[in-house]
């Protein structure tokens, strides 16, 4: 059954491209180790909630846009292998490495979690 991992992050404005190129490394390598898709959505139409919203759970600052992330895997045993794969990588890749390639947001106030799909529709 597929699996679903996904991340909500608040990325200062002047980095998006910084972002696109970070996340297109990282995102080439998870589709190496396994993953079937991997989506990175910017900030569009992000509307402020009365509760709880997108910039609030993220603690987004006004030069900060939102970016709504997931990738895509076969089944929770190739996410996990993948997962392993990353952690060997961030210690022996330099475009891996967060000190040598830093995250151009505060990944403190990234959220994410692994996620089991209940329904899925699509076009036919």
């Amino acid at each position: 059954m597929t699996y679903i991992d996904g991340m909500v992050a608040a990325v200062p404005k002047v980095n998006k491209e910084k972002f696109k190129a970070h996340a297109e490394a990282f995102d080439a390598a998870f589709i190496e180790w396994g993953a079937i898709r991997v989506v990175e959505c910017w900030e569009d139409d992000v509307p402020d909630g009365k509760q709880t919203d997108f910039r609030q759970a993220v603690k987004a600052k006004a030069d900060e846009q939102i970016v709504f992330s997931w990738i895509e895997w076969p089944d929770k045993e190739t996410r996990n292998a993948g997962m392993e794969k990353m952690e060997a990588a961030m210690k022996s890749d330099p475009k891996m490495n967060m000190e040598e390639n830093p995250m151009p947001f505060d990944g403190m106030r990234l959220i994410y979690g692994g996620f089991v799909p209940m329904i899925t529709m699509n076009q036919s």
